[in-house]
């Protein structure tokens, strides 16, 4: 299995791939991803930047960075999101393998935490994360919070 993993800003001819794979895979509203990925390509700031983990020509899994996930912990950043490996894909250990490239990024981008929210239990913490906390969300819902040392 030939395997790499791309980031959009340097890699701009994915960009209407993305858009539609982190589209379908979270179900929320295409503008939103469009709206943040297009801009992701020319901002001066670091973040937002989005990955994606080819198999050949066929993207089978993706993360983002982000400022922030939509969750009240504002003071805490940036934020892995959108984590997601195809369904025929788990059980490869392919999500340590994004987790970790995170961790490098986020690294190479000068910060030295990393964060996430989810409501999952168990998994993240395989991969040294720790719970620090509860945040929440715009829709009434809670998340809880981890973070994770750069590398």
């Amino acid at each position: 299995m030939k395997l790499c993993i791309i980031g959009i800003r340097d890699n701009s001819n994915y960009v209407e791939q993305a858009i539609k794979y982190f589209t379908d895979c979270w179900g929320i509203d295409e503008r939103i991803y469009r709206d943040c990925i297009t801009h992701s390509l020319t901002t001066q700031s670091s973040l937002p930047r989005f990955y994606l983990m080819l198999e050949g020509a066929r993207i089978i899994g993706g993360y983002g960075l982000v400022t922030n996930d939509f969750v009240s912990r504002q003071d805490l950043f940036p934020y892995l999101c959108a984590l997601y490996i195809e369904e025929d894909m788990r059980g490869k250990e392919l999500g340590s393998v994004l987790l970790e490239h995170g961790r490098k990024e986020t690294k190479k981008l000068g910060f030295d935490k990393l964060y996430l929210c989810t409501e999952h239990k168990g998994y993240y913490e395989k991969y040294d994360w720790k719970k620090i906390g509860e945040g929440y969300h715009p829709w009434n819902q809670t998340s809880q919070i981890y973070e994770v040392d750069t590398f």
